[in-house]
């Protein structure tokens, strides 16, 4: 058993007796028996907002959030992944105190989702905890970091995240840092791939079985990783080239090499990095004005939050954001599943955090992912691999790693 057995039976007997579609009703039955996980929620980024609460079911239309109880129920999606997200600041010791203090903030409002709903939420660290949370009816919260700039230059950080949680880093988001090179800094690559801080972090992060993950990286950077990896490396959220050339993604050579390694790459749904979409520079403008009166919303009041989403709202109706389809994002997934096959391939569509396409813009419409899978040939064992138990393994040789050096 997966989820609740109540949860799978009723599932079933819909399935069995009461579809006259069958085949829909089938996908959404097996969707429900699975570990369903996500590696990419960026969802913390709202935790700390007055005014959100995850208990209540919102709409992205609402208030542009994706995740919450109601829709994790609905589109039967277990948990996963919550990120501990610092925005990249000047590489200097100001910056650094200032980026930790924010990461801090980001995780300790994880903590206090779990323990302020301990019948909903439960903290996980094991591999073995999915199965047993997701059984136990509750959402799955393994905490990653997304930039791993908050640590500073001082690594012992790591292991204080660890002790909180932390199963998952990131060395590097939209700019290069003291770790390594981006995919996408403006200004080009400065490391070469890999610093030499960066080389000790993925040490540290084998020595203490944290999966390292390269969405965000510099290809460079991922061939670093890989290198030096005593273990897989995930990309939690990213696409491949061969659909769209973008510094996000990654080519077919470099996903096999990931492949070939034990690594996984999860499927991301951020529309800018699945296809080329056309620019409104108005609507550029409009959003650059915003972000500039945004500063930082933790410290905002509930009433400002919400005068900035009326502001948000009226920028999008005066200038309608275009996405990419669904079909856009299956056309990357499968791909991805033909080079790199259903082991090694799984779900990160970056929630809350710009991923949503066209027809799939929160986490209640996850089952369409499964009923296309399955109509495209792929098992009930291929959608359990996807939607967990490839992300589930590598954690499992992190630790079995970190625990063998301890023998």
């Amino acid at each position: 058993m997966i989820k609740t057995l109540k949860h799978s039976l009723c599932a079933l007997t819909v399935a069995v007796c009461c579809s006259p579609a069958g085949a829909a009703t089938d996908a959404d039955a097996l969707h429900e028996s699975l570990v369903v996980m996500d590696t990419h929620l960026d969802t913390p980024a709202l935790l700390v907002q007055p005014g959100f609460d995850i208990m209540h079911a919102h709409t992205y239309d609402d208030d542009f959030s994706q995740v919450d109880v109601p829709r994790m129920d609905s589109g039967g999606l277990d948990g996963g992944f919550w990120v501990i997200y610092s925005p990249q600041g000047p590489v200097t010791d100001a910056g650094f105190k200032s980026s930790r203090d924010t990461a801090l903030v980001r995780a300790m409002a994880i903590h206090k989702m779990v323990a302020a709903n301990p019948d909903t939420f439960a903290l996980a660290t094991q591999p073995e905890d999915a199965k047993t949370i997701a059984g136990q009816g509750k959402k799955i919260v393994y905490i990653s970091m997304e930039n791993a700039y908050p640590l500073g230059e001082d690594l012992s950080l790591l292991e204080s995240f660890y002790k909180m949680g932390l199963r998952m880093v990131g060395p590097v988001h939209f700019k290069n840092n003291q770790f390594g090179d981006s995919s996408t800094d403006p200004d080009g690559q400065q490391w070469g791939g890999l610093s030499p801080l960066g080389k000790e972090l993925v040490k540290k992060a084998n020595e203490l079985g944290i999966i390292l993950d390269g969405s965000h990286a510099h290809d460079d950077v991922l061939r670093d990783m890989i290198e030096l990896s005593k273990t897989p490396v995930i990309l939690s959220h990213s696409g491949t080239k061969a659909i769209y050339d973008h510094p996000r993604n990654v080519d077919d050579s470099l996903l096999k090499k990931l492949v070939e390694s034990g690594g996984v790459i999860h499927v991301n749904a951020y529309s800018s990095y699945l296809k080329e979409l056309p620019s409104d520079p108005e609507r550029g403008k409009a959003y650059s004005a915003l972000f500039k009166q945004m500063g930082n919303m933790a410290e905002m009041s509930a009433h400002e939050i919400a005068a900035l989403k009326a502001k948000r709202k009226q920028i999008d109706m005066e200038h309608p954001a275009v996405r990419a389809t669904f079909e856009d994002y299956m056309e990357h997934f499968l791909h991805i599943l033909e080079v790199a096959g259903p082991q090694h391939t799984g779900v990160g569509a970056d929630w809350d955090g710009g991923g949503g396409v066209e027809t799939m813009m929160d986490v209640a419409a996850l089952p369409k992912i499964t009923e296309r899978l399955l109509a495209e040939g792929y098992t009930e064992q291929d959608l359990a691999d996807i939607w967990g138990n490839n992300a589930l393994r590598l954690l499992k040789q992190a630790q079995d790693f970190a625990a063998s050096l301890k023998k």
